[in-house]
Parts: structure tokens; C-alpha cells; sequence
């Protein structure tokens, strides 16, 4: 399945409140990443009603079994897709025919190439990395008084270093070689 979106933006909600105001936002897709399963029918129906996609993080559904049965109870209540980071959910996800977001953590180069892997396997329609920004965090942490902060992992070229720097790292690390010497 291929899943396109006219608008680049997603409402990634927690809460009843930031969920009722993406139901009245631009947004065409709604990521709730905090639901329990008697949440489930409801929210997809709200949804659904105001002209939106929603997908559950089936990793912090409670009540709701992280299996073939629990994927199919979500798409039977209203569910249009998935959000996790385990790779099984993914292919049985894809399997019941619900779209699939996979998340992937990146920290360095080798949870880089282990994603690359696994997304190779899975097939995930969407593919979510995270975190999308650092800069932001580092001169949060530095606003707070936090001038001890190290920028580290997926630090490739010059333009990286000066940015984490800029934002108020005291230093970067990095496993490129070539960096060491600016």
C-alpha cells in the first residue's frame, strides 16, 4: 500500500485536548501515541468524522494485545493504521492491510545501518526517524543553564559539527576521522 499525504505535517498527540484540537486542524493524519483499548472505536470515529486518518502507536495501547488479535480488534473498531517499532507488528500489520509507520531511533551510524536493515525486511509503508532535531534540544538544555552539553551521534560533515555548536553544544563527538581535524 502507498500512503500519500497532501499536507507534510502530522498531529502526533498525547491527550484528549491535543487530540480534539488536530480534529480541527489542516492535519489529514492523526498519530495518537497514547490511547487504551476502550479509547480505540471512539477516537477512530471522531476521526474519521472530521476527515482524518488515525493511527495508534499499538506499542502504548493499553489493554490491547500486541499480536494478530489486538491488530485486528484495532482495524475492526476504526484503526487506519499503525505506529511501532517492532518489526513483527509491522508484518502483521501489513498483513491485516493496515497502513504501517516503523520508528527508528537514530543515534549513531550503526542504528542507522541496523534501521536500513530492518526496514529492508519489513517493508513498512511510512518510515519514522527519530529525532528529528537536535539543535533545538541543545539550546533548551543551554537556556536552562546546562552549559556542559555534548553533541553526539549521526555527526557526518562540518555543516553538523558548526550546527550543534552553534546551538550550544560545548564539544561534538564523532567516529569520522576526517572530522577531527577541523
Amino acid at each position: 500500500m502507498k500512503f500519500e499525504l497532501e499536507t507534510p505535517l502530522i498531529a502526533a498527540v498525547r491527550t484528549e485536548r491535543e487530540f480534539l484540537r488536530a480534529l480541527k486542524s489542516p492535519v489529514e493524519l492523526i498519530f495518537l501515541l497514547s490511547a487504551n483499548l476502550n479509547q480505540i472505536s471512539g477516537c477512530a470515529e471522531r476521526a474519521h468524522a472530521a476527515g482524518k486518518k488515525l493511527f495508534f502507536h499499538i506499542d502504548f495501547v493499553e489493554g490491547l494485545g500486541k499480536d494478530r488479535c489486538g491488530l485486528a480488534f484495532l482495524k475492526e473498531n476504526g484503526g487506519d493504521g499503525v505506529i511501532t517499532t517492532k518489526t513483527h507488528l509491522v508484518l502483521l500489520a501489513k498483513e491485516l492491510e493496515l497502513f504501517t509507520v516503523q520508528r527508528f531511533f537514530l543515534i549513531d551510524s550503526r542504528s542507522v545501518a541496523t534501521a536500513l536493515d530492518t526496514a529492508g525486511q519489513s517493508f513498512p509503508d511510512l518510515i519514522e526517524l527519530m529525532p528529528g532535531v537536535i539543535a533545538s534540544e541543545l539550546e533548551t538544555f543551554r537556556k536552562k543553564g546546562r552549559d556542559n552539553v555534548i553533541a553526539g551521534g549521526l555527526i557526518r560533515d562540518k555543516q553538523a559539527v558548526m550546527a550543534a555548536l552553534k546551538a550550544g553544544a560545548v564539544a561534538v563527538s564523532t567516529s569520522r576521522e576526517e572530522l577531527w581535524y577541523l
